[in-house]
């Protein structure tokens, strides 16, 4: 199992993120507590989030903590969001 976890400052407060990478499948969390929080799973996980799981993903990956084929997944993720035009 594989965890990442981040936060996201809005004008309420902190969002706490967590990833997990479990089986070939990912799982995303979200939290507003920091001490002793109750996880939510994001059942549509918007792709603001991916793009930050990239970043967090692809770091780990150069410092040669992971293999390149979570990049790659996520990557595959997020073409199928649809795009701007």
């Amino acid at each position: 199992m594989e965890s990442h976890e981040w936060f996201d400052k809005t004008g309420a407060g902190k969002t706490y993120y967590r990833a997990n990478y479990i089986g070939g499948r990912w799982t995303i969390m979200t939290t507003t507590i920091k001490r002793n929080p109750v996880w939510e799973d994001l059942r549509q996980v918007p792709a603001s989030v991916w793009l930050e799981l990239r970043d967090i993903v692809f770091n780990k990956y150069q410092r040669k903590r992971l293999p390149w084929e979570r990049v790659a997944e996520i990557d595959r993720i997020l073409e199928a969001f649809p795009t701007d035009p």
